[in-house]
């Protein structure tokens, strides 16, 4: 089993380190996209590229050459990695846990409202810089060019995506064939225009932050799997580490390294009363 740990780690992190580069790569090609949508994950994808480069690397290299200090730092890093982990992904559940939709009667879609959702997501869409940045990545993706030509029956027979839901159509508890009459405020928002419609909605808001939640959940159960996998590599790296201090000080496997002991200060007088007790009898 001596070394076994250092062959393992070794190419565990040759292949995240070569996982890394298309990581990198995309991080890199979105920051010359012009679409708006692509650019919210640039810096992201970037980050964790860039980590898992390093990571790897000196993991790699601490393994194979038994280099005990850059180990050490691959050790560091990964434990502040499984920990950020842990914490992205409690924060994840506890932020994403309120929401959901409401059942629309006659209908297979669901309708969404913003007072459903958790105080920190309604921050973020209520933010109109934010927003706006939201709205354009909506109107570049064409989502609502899909239910354009859709007819009546096919309100009635086919499902939407929340997106589409809040923000390509007015709230089907509308009733505009009637006079002043007290009715939801998104029915005063919407307007046919194409790039109006209803994307100052808070039904539109509320269909974003129904799509973010429905990812966080994803994205939260990819997280545990990862903490496990990396509980288990960080676990693998400890022997590695341990193995590459053996090699620097150049002593085999189970060679005891003691040249001496100092005895507890009351060895001596145990050790006479033992021989006089001897002596005695």
């Amino acid at each position: 089993m001596y070394r076994f740990s250092n062959t393992l780690i070794g190419f565990l992190n040759l292949f995240t380190l070569l996982a890394s580069i298309p990581i990198i790569g995309a991080g890199l090609w979105m920051t010359k996209s012009s679409t708006t949508c692509e650019s919210f994950l640039q810096t992201p994808l970037l980050v964790v590229g860039f980590v898992i480069l390093i990571i790897s690397l000196a993991g790699f290299i601490g393994a194979c050459f038994h280099v005990a200090w850059a180990l050490w730092l691959y050790l560091v890093i990964m434990l502040v990695l499984i920990g950020a982990l842990m914490g992205l992904t409690l924060f994840g559940f506890i932020v994403t846990g309120p929401g959901g939709g409401a059942n629309v009667q006659g209908r297979m879609y669901e309708e969404y409202h913003l007072d459903n959702y958790s105080a920190w997501m309604k921050k973020r869409v209520l933010e109109p810089r934010y927003w706006m940045t939201i709205r354009s990545c909506i109107l570049g993706s064409k989502t609502c060019d899909k239910i354009v030509l859709w007819t009546p029956f096919d309100y009635l027979t086919k499902d939407m995506t929340p997106i589409q839901s809040g923000c390509c159509k007015p709230p089907t508890s509308c009733n505009y064939g009637v006079g002043a009459v007290a009715q939801d405020p998104d029915c005063y928002r919407w307007n046919n225009a194409a790039t109006v419609l209803c994307y100052e909605c808070e039904s539109c808001k509320a269909g974003v932050l129904e799509d973010v939640r429905r990812d966080w959940h994803k994205l939260s159960v990819l997280n545990i799997v990862m903490v496990v996998v990396l509980i288990g590599i960080y676990s693998i790296g400890c022997c590695a580490f341990r193995n590459a201090k053996r090699a620097e000080t150049d002593y085999p496997y189970g060679h005891n390294r003691m040249s001496k002991v100092r005895p507890r200060w009351d060895f001596h007088w145990w050790r006479w009363l033992d021989d006089r007790r001897h002596q005695l009898y």
